[in-house]
């Protein structure tokens, strides 16, 4: 039998190792029904524990993102309701959703990953004066918006959106940092009139300073051209994050360039379970191959297959 030929192998194995990917990509697609189905995390905005937590979103993990169109996107304040239907729902390691959003909108900012805090939706509303004008209520897509509703709260049809979670009639949202240092010991509302219907997002590490800057002692986040970051429309949604896969978006990280912080945010613990990760995957299969081997000679079909060949050899030593 000819030896075989080095770039046909080579060839060969590249092609096997691109049709896995691909069969992987197209199975999260699936499951996810969202293009790309992960996305790395950039920074430790999410962050539960000092050196990373599986359960939790970290700088380095990969999330599963899931199209918002096949998902209810269920909010802090409505998962910690008590007469809400999802009261009790939690996901990455606290209650409601955490969503995938552009801000305000704008396809080439760097998307945010941050937890659904409440929804404003419209309460109550009047046609237009025309000249997208109002005189009265708030004017958003062709209407003027004169109360508002945030679902999992007692805010029902209010021209101004209160709220503090405290655990009376929400759920708890504790502060710390300069917020409790100044006597907000809660996330808190005051006086709130929306530019738009949307979610309230927040960080689970940034303490209480949420990305539309809603609470007094908030700074928000900016978009690339439009200013502070609005209450998130449902059609900026990008996804809503799944289970994450920890550690293996830490090698995108480091080759990451332009505004990317690159791998200055992922915990130090991330750094030494991926290298633990990546001398399992090439150690594994070193230790295996011994054993099946050895399983597979002591086999009954094995053992008679060896016999044949031995029987072979014999009929064949002698017709020589």
């Amino acid at each position: 039998m000819g030896e075989s030929n080095p770039m046909r192998t080579l060839v060969r194995e590249i092609a096997l190792a691109a049709g896995m990917i691909t069969i992987l990509v197209l199975a999260m697609w699936a499951h996810t029904g969202s293009m790309p189905p992960l996305v790395v995390v950039e920074s430790n905005s999410m962050q539960h524990d000092i050196e990373g937590e599986i359960g939790t979103i970290d700088a380095g993990d990969l999330v599963l993102v899931h199209s918002p169109d096949s998902n209810q996107i269920i909010t802090f304040a409505e998962a910690t309701y008590i007469t809400s239907p999802n009261y009790g729902y939690e996901s990455l390691g606290m209650e409601g959703d955490v969503i995938i959003y552009e801000r305000n909108g704008e396809t080439e900012s760097t998307p945010i990953i941050h937890r659904a805090l409440f929804k404003i939706e419209v309460g109550q509303s009047v046609d237009a004066d025309g000249q997208d004008e109002c005189s009265e209520g708030v004017y958003w897509n062709g209407i003027c918006v004169t109360s508002w509703t945030v679902p999992g709260s007692d805010q029902v049809n209010v021209e101004k959106v209160n709220l503090i979670f405290d655990g009376n009639k929400t759920g708890k949202y504790s502060c710390e940092g300069f917020a409790a240092q100044h006597g907000s010991n809660w996330f808190s509302v005051e006086n709130y009139t929306p530019s738009n219907p949307g979610y309230i997002t927040l960080g689970d590490n940034n303490d209480c300073n949420d990305d539309q800057g809603v609470f007094k002692f908030a700074q928000g986040l900016n978009s690339m051209h439009n200013g502070m970051i609005r209450p998130v429309q449902d059609d900026w949604v990008i996804g809503v994050s799944g289970a994450e896969i920890p550690w293996l978006g830490t090698v995108k990280l480091m080759v990451s360039g332009g505004d990317s912080p690159g791998p200055s945010e992922v915990p130090g613990s991330s750094f030494f379970y991926l290298l633990l990760f990546v001398g399992l995957v090439l150690v594994t299969p070193m230790t295996i191959e011994p054993i099946f081997r050895k399983i597979l000679r002591n086999s009954p079909e094995m053992i008679e297959a060896e016999r044949e060949d031995a029987i072979a050899k014999v009929y064949s030593s002698e017709e020589e």
